[in-house]
């Protein structure tokens, strides 16, 4: 607690509304992007199995945010994943890539539609091309929050991903989702891999653009 100011309340001033020109080592990663190379390693009954899967992520810049003395940057994002030439959705998952330039902290957030969420956290310099975030079970901060089934069945107990920004700007994740299965006395590693491409530019932040139409 002592890494906090006391004061809780007191929002900083003078903040730049440009969110673009403020993501630290997030800034490569806005915009619209398709990945072709997915692969996903995910439990059955039989075993492991490997699964392809194309996707396309959408990184928005969101408004500056506050938290009293707190000053949060970031990027809204939506991503959509199918198996090749299907067009069934195989995952679905939204949240916040979040930047404090204060202390380089980068918060990872996502919610999936089978009821999870998880909130990863580390920190990264602001000219960071790899980084990565850690979520773990049972704590109050940076943690996992299951529904009833999957808490039973497929509990998961740590999330990890790593992220790379490549010299073309491409960039790609490796995320491990490590799962308590019932009646396997082994945790089971659910692994994701993909490299993405730029195929739309990101839009300015709301506040940004109402600043840039006065100007």
């Amino acid at each position: 607690m002592s890494d906090f100011p006391s004061d809780i309340y007191t929002e900083p001033r003078d903040i730049d509304l440009n969110t673009l020109a403020n993501l630290g080592p997030l800034a490569p990663m806005a915009g619209i992007w398709q990945g072709e190379r997915g692969l996903d390693v995910k439990p059955k009954a039989e075993g492991p199995k490997k699964q392809a899967y194309v996707e396309r992520i959408e990184l928005q810049p969101i408004d500056p945010q506050t938290n009293g003395p707190q000053l949060l940057y970031g990027l809204r994002y939506h991503t959509h994943i199918t198996k090749p030439d299907q067009v069934k959705t195989y995952h679905e998952q939204v949240g916040y890539w979040l930047w404090e330039p204060a202390t380089g902290a980068v918060i990872h957030t996502l919610t999936i539609p089978r009821g999870q969420t998880a909130l990863a956290g580390g920190t990264a310099a602001p000219d960071a091309t790899s980084f990565e975030l850690v979520a773990t079970q049972g704590l109050d901060t940076f943690g996992i929050c299951s529904a009833p089934f999957l808490d039973v069945a497929f509990k998961t107990t740590e999330f990890r991903i790593k992220v790379t920004v490549n010299a073309d700007g491409s960039w790609g994740y490796e995320e491990d989702t490590v799962l308590q299965i019932r009646g396997q006395a082994e945790p089971f590693h659910h692994t994701d891999r993909n490299l993405l491409h730029k195929i739309g530019e990101p839009t300015p932040n709301p506040l940004w653009r109402a600043q840039l139409a006065k100007a």
